[in-house]
């Protein structure tokens, strides 16, 4: 089972690091002679002068020259992020060293009616950092513009292609191209000045990468940059669910070919289609997680990152034509988002269990398993609850009422001991007659009816590790809708947002991988439980969880959240206090057993962008 390319983008440049070794060590080498042979006075008014040049060139880099957007903390990004004019030819030189100079095919769409932002389009074509690349202008026969008026000079790097409809034009551009990759740009947008470089610089580190992709923003037309877009490294659930690749997207040329390029009848999602057949041939996924690529807000585009009424049914088409090429037995289902929800068929109705652990709060118990057995519809599961010591009444004649009303479903083993969650679960694991577990808190809810159902169905496919759920406050607000890794283990993505708001780029409403879900409500199968060892039983209170949810990603498996199950969770009535010396000294052993095992991942999270924020829940910038 392959691992997704999850932490390479993270690792030093080391192009840069090799050239500025050469520069820095001849630099040094030259001052060492300067100081011998004209002393130390002069060799301080050389430093002092070339400090003043120093300063007066960054006085004429000035904030002017970056990209403005009036939201402050974006603003703020870009001000530490986006290469100056300096940075620029340093990339340049830097690309001429390179052992490796990939040439990248640029293609861009011109029909009617879209010609306004041409000019500014070729010219961040041509105003690029890197230098090996060639163009081609798809447009039809009929559509005839004077391209001189936007080209600022001559070159033998373009060429116009035309025919009758578009994906004809855009599949003789890649018939012919000459480029290793391709890359898609709509006449509306720009290219960040660096994008093929990045591009060019990552293939020097990992060339038998076959499809790179990077972060984007939106350009209002006066020029402002909003909305920028970080987005997870390869995420397969969560790329059934919405297009989040986008732009800028980069493929290699002979797998577009070897899938025949583009397709007609999918208008809309056309690289929605191309990307979902290339990743059936591919895993060499990359993701370049910096603002590569600027898209016009008003532009048409071949690349939609969210899904609209115009495209909606192409793009249920695309997605459905994918499952029937991967052997899945399913439908993409539309939400109210313009997103996709993918419904598989259960491969078997296999039995679940439903394990329960609790001590007293009788009320709380009876009103999860009222829940259950009420609202559940799928048939085959049973429910084991595990009694750590119950000594309040309500609760024992609960446990009572249930074991008389459910006698071939319910099953409570007492297991009095010493709290520990990891170890009640993994002694209840044991015990279960379930192909399928499912880990479930005593202060939950059931909402969804088909809840079984939907986790089961992506529980039973082979990739899939842990499974998740939409947990809410009593308020409605969100509790759970995935672990992000922040405050140096993990967070709740989202915790507090509306239940039916949709999040970052709709990440609430959508199918989502994330490194770890909670086991507040958990399902996994059986075997895969054992086979990591279930829970770490020195994780008595926290994390252990997430360390489950590592352990099944270290394997192989990937983690998803299922935004189509909810679940009410009333965490405050279970949860630990951490404030007492005792309890706190318990939780710091357990916050450092999480680092030092799994610091390389929490550090590193494949499915949480780092230009986000490490502290907050909220998906918001850090600069």
């Amino acid at each position: 089972m392959t691992h997704p390319k999850n932490l390479k983008h993270k690792k030093k440049e080391n192009y840069f690091n090799l050239y500025w070794l050469k520069v820095y060590r001849n630099k040094i080498k030259n001052k060492f002679f300067y100081f011998r042979d004209q002393g130390v006075r002069s060799s301080i008014l050389d430093i002092l002068n070339q400090l003043k040049r120093i300063v007066n060139h960054k006085t004429q880099n000035t904030i002017a020259e970056l990209p403005k957007s009036d939201h402050e903390a974006y603003q703020k990004w870009i001000n530490c992020h986006y290469p100056r004019p300096a940075d620029l030819k340093n990339m340049a030189k830097i690309a001429k060293v390179f052992s490796y100079q990939p040439k990248l095919t640029i293609i861009i769409p011109v029909w009617e009616g879209r010609q306004s932002f041409l000019g500014q389009a070729l010219g961040s074509v041509f105003n690029q950092a890197y230098f090996n690349w060639e163009l081609y202008i798809a447009t039809s026969d009929d559509n005839q513009f004077e391209l001189s008026q936007f080209i600022p000079q001559t070159t033998d790097s373009l060429q116009v292609i035309h025919a009758t409809r578009k994906e004809d034009s855009f599949n003789q551009c890649i018939n012919q191209a000459q480029g290793e990759f391709l890359i898609f740009l709509e006449p509306d947008d720009l290219l960040a000045p660096h994008a093929l470089f990045e591009i060019a610089l990552l293939l020097n580190e990992y060339p038998n990468a076959d499809f790179i992709y990077s972060d984007e923003d939106k350009i209002q037309e006066e020029g402002k940059h909003i909305q920028p877009f970080f987005k997870p490294d390869w995420s397969p659930e969560s790329f059934l669910s919405r297009m989040y690749t986008g732009h800028l997207g980069a493929y290699r040329c002979s797998q577009v070919k070897a899938i025949a390029g583009f397709r007609s009848g999918y208008k809309g999602s056309e690289c929605y289609d191309l990307v979902l057949r290339l990743t059936e041939l591919t895993n060499e996924v990359f993701h370049i997680p910096k603002i590569l690529y600027h898209r016009r807000v008003h532009g048409q585009e071949v690349c939609n990152l969210l899904g609209t009424n115009d495209t909606n049914q192409a793009t249920e088409n695309a997605l459905n034509d994918a499952l029937s090429r991967r052997g899945k037995l399913g439908k993409a289902i539309v939400n109210h988002l313009g997103n996709f929800i993918i419904r598989y068929q259960l491969i078997k109705e296999d039995l679940v269990t439903i394990i329960i652990p609790t001590k007293n709060l009788g009320s709380t118990l009876d009103n999860c398993l009222t829940s259950i057995f009420n609202n559940t519809t799928y048939q085959k599961y049973e429910v084991l609850l595990i009694d750590n010591g119950s000594t309040e009444q309500e609760a024992i004649e609960v446990i009572k009422k249930w074991k008389t009303k459910e006698p071939k479903r319910f099953f409570c083993e007492i297991l009095d001991l010493p709290f520990n969650f990891s170890r009640l679960n993994n002694l209840a694991a044991q015990k279960a007659n379930g192909e399928y577990l499912v880990f479930l808190n005593n202060d939950t809810e059931v909402i969804t009816p088909e809840w079984i159902e939907a986790m089961l169905e992506y529980a039973q496919q082979s990739s899939i590790g842990a499974v998740g759920v939409r947990l809410l406050y009593p308020d409605n607000t969100i509790q759970h809708a995935g672990l992000i890794s922040i405050r140096g283990v993990a967070g709740h993505g989202h915790r507090y947002y509306p239940g039916d708001a949709g999040g970052y780029f709709n990440q609430i409403q959508t199918v989502n991988n994330y490194l770890a879900v909670t086991a507040a409500c958990l399902m996994c199968r059986r075997k895969s439980f054992e086979e990591v060892g279930g829970f770490e039983e020195s994780l008595a209170v926290a994390f252990n969880d997430v360390d489950l949810c590592l352990k099944l990603f270290a394997k192989g498996y990937r983690n998803v959240y299922l935004p189509h199950v909810t679940l009410y969770h009333y965490e405050s009535k279970s949860r630990a206090d951490d404030s007492h010396p005792e309890q706190r000294q318990r939780f710091e052993k357990e916050f450092k057993y999480m680092r030092n095992q799994w610091k390389y991942l929490l550090d590193n999270d494949p499915y949480y962008n780092p230009n986000l924020n490490q502290e907050q829940e909220d998906f918001s910038l850090i600069y």
